[in-house]
C-alpha cells in the first residue's frame, strides 16, 4: 500500500471514529436526559397491568426494568467518560449498548406478551398501544446510531407478529375474523414505525453532515485567522523600523538640524510629518491588536494612586485637546482610591477616550473628568458636550476598524482601532468600559475598575466576580 492511499485510509478511519464517538456521545446524552420520562411511563404502564390483570405480573416486569434501566444508566455514563479516539474502547461501548438495548428491548417485549397472555384472544389495545408508544419513543429518541435502533425494533416487531398471530392460530380464526384485521394493522402500524425511524435517522445523518462541514469551515477560519495575524505581526514590525527613521528624520529636517527649512517647503513638511504620525499609530494599533488576539499582549500590574493617575492623565493629553479649543476640567478626586492596573496601559486607554472626547466636541467646550467611589469599585467618567451617541452607534464604537465617520471628508484622522483595543485592556483589568448618551448633548463614557487597598495588590473577590461576566449593557444611576 503507497503511503498515500495510507494516509487517505487512515484518515477516512478517523474521521468515521470520530463520528461514531459523536453519535454515542449524543445517544448517552439523550437516554440520561430521558430517564425520568421512561421510568414514569414505566410506573403508569405498570400500575395499569397490576390493577386490571397481574400485581405479580406488574411486580416482576418492573423489577427487570429497573435493572435494564441501571444498565443502561451505566453504559451511558460510561460512554461520556470514554476516550475519543480510543478505538478499544469505542468498540466496547458499542456492545455493552447492543447487550442493553437488547436487554431492554427484551424486557418490554416480554412485559406485553405478558398482558396479551392474561388477556386472552381478543383486540389487545393496552400491550399493542404499549408497544406503538415504545416504538415511536425509540424512533424520536435512538435515531443517532442504527444499529441500535434497528435492534430495538426487531424486538417490537416480532411481539407485534407474536400477539395477533398466537390469537389466530390458538382459536383457528378465519380471515373474517377481527383477529386477522388486528394481524393487519400490526403490519400497518410496523411499515409506518419504519418509515419514522427511516425520516428520523435521515434528518440526525443530515445535521451530523452539516455539523462536521461548520466544523471544517471553523478549522479553515482558525487557519485564515493565525496567518492573518502573522502577516500583520511580520508587516507592522517590517514596517516600524523605515518608518520609524523616515519620522525621525522629518523631525530633524522641521527642527532646523539639517539647516533652515525654505517656506515653500514648511506646508509640504507639516504634511509628511502628520502622515508618517497616522502611520506610526496605525502600526502600533495593529501590534496592539494582533497582540491581543493572540494572548500574548504583556500586562506590569501594580498599586497605583487614582487621583495622581488621573492627574497625569489630564495633563499629559491637554495639549492635544488645545489643537481643537477643548479644555479637560478634572473633578476632584478621593485621595484614598487604589487600583491594581497595568499603568501604561491605562494611560494608553484614558488617551484614546480623551483624545476622542476632545475631537467630537465643539470648540470652546470643556469635557470633564469625574471619579466616583462606589464601594467595592471606582468609576471614571469622562463626559463630554459634543454630538452624542446613540445606541445603535455602540457597534460601530467598539468594532476593529469602525468609525463613526469614515467618509474621506471626515474632520479628524483615526484607525478605528483605538476603542476595541481600550474595551479588550479594559477586560484584561477584569472592568468595564462603556458609554451611555447624555440627558441633555454629549456622551458619558465610563470605566469601572475594582478598588484595592493601598497596602494590598489583590482585587476584593466581590469586585472579581461583579467584573467576571463582562457587563457589557451597565446604565448610568
Amino acid at each position: 500500500m503507497s503511503v498515500k492511499k495510507f494516509y487517505q485510509l487512515s484518515l477516512r478511519n478517523n474521521r468515521n471514529l470520530f463520528r461514531l464517538n459523536a453519535q454515542m456521545t449524543d445517544y448517552a446524552r439523550t437516554g440520561v436526559a430521558l430517564l425520568p420520562q421512561r421510568l414514569a411511563i414505566y410506573i403508569a404502564a405498570l400500575s395499569l397491568v397490576g390493577f386490571y390483570y397481574s400485581s405479580l405480573v406488574a411486580i416482576v416486569c418492573g423489577g427487570f426494568l429497573i435493572l435494564s434501566e441501571l444498565f443502561d444508566l451505566l453504559t451511558f455514563r460510561r460512554i461520556l467518560r470514554m476516550k475519543k479516539r480510543d478505538i478499544a474502547d469505542t468498540r466496547l461501548n458499542m456492545r455493552l449498548l447492543m447487550i442493553a438495548t437488547a436487554v431492554s428491548a427484551a424486557n418490554i417485549a416480554v412485559f406485553t406478551a405478558a398482558i396479551a397472555h392474561l388477556q386472552g384472544p381478543t383486540s389487545h389495545f393496552m400491550p399493542l398501544f404499549f408497544l406503538f408508544a415504545a416504538g415511536l419513543f425509540a424512533t424520536m429518541n435512538n435515531h443517532q446510531l442504527k444499529p441500535i435502533l434497528h435492534l430495538r425494533l426487531s424486538f417490537y416487531f416480532a411481539v407485534f407478529f407474536f400477539i395477533p398471530l398466537s390469537d389466530i392460530i390458538s382459536t383457528s380464526a378465519p380471515f373474517s375474523s377481527e383477529l386477522w384485521a388486528e394481524f393487519l394493522t400490526s403490519i400497518f402500524v410496523m411499515f409506518f414505525l419504519v418509515d419514522c425511524s427511516r425520516i428520523s435517522t435521515g434528518l440526525y445523518d443530515k445535521t451530523l453532515v452539516q455539523m462536521e462541514e461548520i466544523r471544517q469551515e471553523h478549522e479553515k477560519a482558525k487557519s485564515a485567522f493565525v496567518a492573518k495575524s502573522d502577516f500583520l505581526a511580520t508587516v507592522s514590525h517590517e514596517l516600524r523600523t523605515p518608518l520609524t527613521s523616515i519620522k525621525g528624520t522629518l523631525d530633524l529636517v522641521d527642527y532646523g538640524a539639517y539647516g533652515e527649512v525654505p517656506e515653500k517647503m514648511k506646508g509640504a513638511l507639516s504634511i509628511a510629518q502628520r502622515n508618517a504620525g497616522r502611520l506610526n499609530a496605525l502600526i502600533n494599533d495593529l501590534l496592539d491588536l494582533q497582540k491581543i488576539e493572540a494572548g500574548r499582549m504583556s500586562f506590569q500590574f501594580g498599586t497605583i494612586g487614582l487621583a495622581d493617575f488621573l492627574v497625569q492623565a489630564v495633563a499629559s493629553n491637554q495639549p492635544f485637546a488645545s489643537k481643537f479649543n477643548v479644555t479637560f476640567v478634572l473633578e476632584d478626586v478621593p485621595q484614598h482610591l487604589f487600583i491594581y492596573v497595568d499603568e501604561a496601559r491605562l494611560h494608553q486607554v484614558m488617551s484614546n477616550i480623551l483624545s476622542n472626547a476632545a475631537k467630537f466636541s465643539n470648540p470652546g467646550d470643556a469635557v470633564t473628568v469625574t471619579c466616583q467611589d462606589r464601594g467595592d469599585t471606582v468609576r471614571i467618567s469622562i463626559i463630554d458636550r459634543g454630538i452624542g451617541l446613540s445606541e445603535s452607534d455602540r457597534q460601530i464604537v467598539f468594532d476593529e476598524f469602525s468609525q463613526l465617520d469614515s467618509s474621506d471628508r471626515r474632520k479628524v484622522g483615526g484607525t478605528g482601532l483605538g476603542m476595541n483595543i481600550s474595551k479588550r485592556i479594559i477586560n484584561a483589568h477584569s472592568g468595564v468600559l462603556d458609554y451611555f448618551r447624555n440627558e441633555g448633548v454629549g456622551t458619558t463614557f465610563y470605566v469601572d475598575l475594582p478598588l484595592v487597598d493601598a497596602d494590598n495588590e489583590s482585587v476584593s473577590e466581590e469586585a472579581r466576580v461583579l467584573f467576571s461576566n463582562e457587563h457589557h449593557e451597565m446604565q448610568p444611576e
